[in-house]
């Protein structure tokens, strides 16, 4: 792509120092004009990352200026619509070059998105970063840390936050229409994951995709056509992915912790099957214990995932008023159900909750949608306080995630967490899963 302003090595070795110019530092902090324009970059130019920029150019005070992806095909329908935006491949040298920059939205594999996330931060743009957070825990805990220290504007992608469906459900919870809330089952049927052998590394790279970049922070390996990697099924990998609930569980545990007000969960045991040497598993299911809150009954609350073909347990399912084959009382494919002490709640994902068990004749009003990609345009412009999403919140939902995910890899065994001090007390082998070492040159600082 474009040539660098100065050396590759000069600029790397900056990079990893921590070290910018006084405009970089301070321009993200600056408060902006009700009537001002937003300059916006894209890391990810198809898939998700074309909903995420498509959605965010929709504010009419956002100006596309530059995009990024590491695959040449994924931007071509980025440049026609896009005609006066720069195309880069490489991260760094976007987040170099482009000096009038305030924000971006980060919409690449997980493992990229706090290498890229982080240096946005530090070059003090706003940022938007897709679901899950990050790869890691350590990764997702600093990127809290330092968007809150640069006192700059985030929101996570988990965009149903903002619909009516996950808003209206929250407030049926916090209004007592169930009472104090039991336990929560929650669970898809998406199955992200693979046991099969992984192929022989035999296929060239196609033509386009730059493979070192597409790998980033990752130990190098050789390319697997067939889809295997590149352009989806990087999600079932261990190193690239987190699986399905890395991918759904932010969506459908959000309504969940944002309605209980949970905090960091105490432990957490996976009692369904473990990953294989390279790919995440199916059929999780993951039980969490978190402290207790105003919303939940006693000192602690059951929070159980089940994903693949796993489901809740037909007890639960009795005591929701499932009925198998019957409209409208049939298990959604994917959503969570809530048990209280005055009632159930069924929450499909995407649907209105419906109420059950005592609580089935009461009524309650919807709550209206808000978009969540204007949140993050109308708070960079001052014209509201915080997004819905930010890290605030959605770094702590995060972190519970990806410890589920960490405890997929000890089936069996309960893992108690120390969220102060980022680590597990009694199964040591698990810390190693926390944070991982990036690769050479892809350093990050803060990282």
């Amino acid at each position: 792509m474009t040539t660098p302003l100065r050396s590759r090595r000069s600029f790397l070795t900056e990079l990893a120092a921590g070290i910018a110019v006084a405009p970089w530092v301070t321009r993200g902090l600056l408060a902006q004009s009700p009537n001002s324009v937003v300059n916006h970059a894209t890391f990810g130019c198809g898939g998700q990352a074309w909903s995420d920029i498509t959605s965010i150019a929709s504010h009419k005070s956002v100006k596309i200026v530059a995009g990024c992806d590491v695959d040449e095909k994924r931007t071509q329908e980025f440049r026609k619509r896009f005609p006066d935006a720069r195309v880069y491949s490489d991260f760094r040298e976007l987040l170099e070059k482009e000096k009038d920059l305030q924000s971006v939205n980060v919409s690449t594999p997980d493992h990229m998105h706090a290498p890229i996330g982080v240096t946005a931060l530090n070059r003090g743009v706003h940022v938007y970063g897709q679901k899950p957070l990050a790869h890691e825990v350590h990764e997702v805990r600093r990127m809290t840390e330092i968007a809150r220290e640069k006192k700059l504007i985030t929101q996570m992608g988990i965009q149903i936050h903002s619909n009516s469906e996950y808003r209206t459900a929250c407030k049926v919870i916090q209004d007592g229409l169930i009472g104090k809330v039991r336990e929560v089952h929650t669970w898809s049927s998406k199955k992200w994951g693979d046991n099969g052998k992984m192929p022989e590394p035999k296929d060239p790279v196609p033509a386009g995709l730059d493979w070192d970049k597409w790998i980033g922070v990752s130990a190098m390996r050789p390319f697997i056509g067939g889809e295997w990697y590149h352009p989806s099924n990087w999600r079932k990998r261990l190193d690239f992915g987190t699986g399905t609930f890395g991918d759904m569980g932010c969506h459908i545990y959000d309504p969940v912790f944002k309605a209980l007000a949970l905090t960091a969960p105490l432990s957490v045991r996976n009692d369904g099957a473990a990953p294989s040497e390279h790919s995440w598993a199916t059929d999780a299911a993951v039980d969490y214990i978190f402290p207790g809150t105003a919303f939940t009954e006693g000192k602690t609350v059951r929070v159980v995932w089940y994903d693949g073909d796993q489901r809740p347990p037909q007890e639960i399912q009795d005591a929701a008023g499932i009925v198998k084959g019957e409209k409208g009382k049939e298990l959604p494919s994917q959503g969570s159900i809530f048990l209280g002490t005055d009632g159930v709640m069924i929450l499909p994902h995407v649907s209105q909750p419906r109420l059950g068990g005592a609580a089935e004749n009461k009524t309650f009003e919807k709550v209206k949608s808000d978009n969540h990609y204007h949140q993050f345009i109308e708070t960079i412009l001052g014209n509201r306080k915080a997004c819905d999403a930010n890290w605030d919140y959605a770094g702590p939902l995060t972190e519970a995630i990806l410890l589920g995910c960490v405890a997929t890899r000890f089936p069996k065994q309960t893992l108690d967490w120390d969220a102060a001090a980022l680590k597990f007390t009694k199964v040591d082998a698990a810390n190693q899963f926390i944070k991982r070492t990036y690769r050479k040159g892809y350093e990050v600082a803060g990282l």
